[in-house]
């Protein structure tokens, strides 16, 4: 396990430093105007729920923030780092070493097994495979799923994709991962599991967490709710 040292490491301490900070972030969708001037800052291991009515902008401001679509206007950056203005080649290599992402479809290949899905960033990243093999192994013991690794997702429950979805997120040890709405597509069970997992996360690996949901026991559980009205953060 020697590739997560966080024992000894800064990330063992959660200090709550800003990680990320977007600046009047604007985003149009023809004369839709979704966001209007949005400001936000996610501390260092912050777990922040966004929440609000569809249509609100929740799911627009977090691919925003995770570099999957541009504002028109605003700044975000990401310790110290202005990740608004990154492009082409150097912007897919950021988002996939620093960020993670986990989707409520769970967006998982279906011919490519749980363990190839969770090390498909690694791949990309240039891991080894006997390392990112590894590192795939170590997340599936900590969620559970070490026992499934070789069934694809077909003949997996909406649980264990979920779960190997988060896997997929944290094999690169990113600083910040995005959920949007990660326990839509569960039941109250897993939902539950799910959310309680994510603390777990935040507290051996030392992630932010930034997500979306519309589940209210999820939201009250986060560091921080955020809610969002009209394009705006209330």
């Amino acid at each position: 396990m020697g590739f997560y040292p966080f024992k000894n490491s800064t990330f063992a301490v959660i200090n709550f430093l800003t990680m990320l900070k977007a600046n009047q972030i604007h985003k149009s969708y023809g004369e839709l105007h979704v966001l209007k001037g949005v400001d936000l800052e996610i501390q260092s291991s912050e777990i922040v729920s966004i929440v609000g009515s569809s249509g609100a902008g929740k799911s627009t401001l977090l691919h925003i923030l995770g570099t999957l679509d541009k504002a028109d206007r605003g700044e975000i950056w990401m310790d110290q780092k202005k990740i608004s203005e990154i492009k082409g080649e150097e912007l897919a290599s950021f988002r996939n070493e620093q960020i993670g992402f986990i989707f409520q479809f769970h967006n998982l290949l279906p011919e490519f097994t749980a363990l190839e899905n969770i090390q498909i960033p690694a791949f990309i990243k240039g891991v080894s495979p006997d390392e990112s093999k590894k590192k795939a192994s170590y997340l599936a013991e900590m969620l559970g799923i070490s026992g499934r690794l070789d069934h694809k997702p077909a003949a997996l429950s909406g649980g264990e994709q979920q779960r190997v979805a988060v896997a997929r997120a944290l094999i690169n040890n990113p600083k910040v991962v995005f959920a949007d709405e990660p326990s839509g597509n569960l039941d109250s069970t897993n939902a539950k599991l799910l959310h309680e997992l994510f603390f777990t996360l935040r507290r051996e690996l030392k992630q932010a967490f930034v997500i979306v949901t519309h589940n209210e026991e999820l939201a009250e559980m986060a560091d921080r709710k955020v809610v969002m009205q009209d394009g705006m953060i209330l």
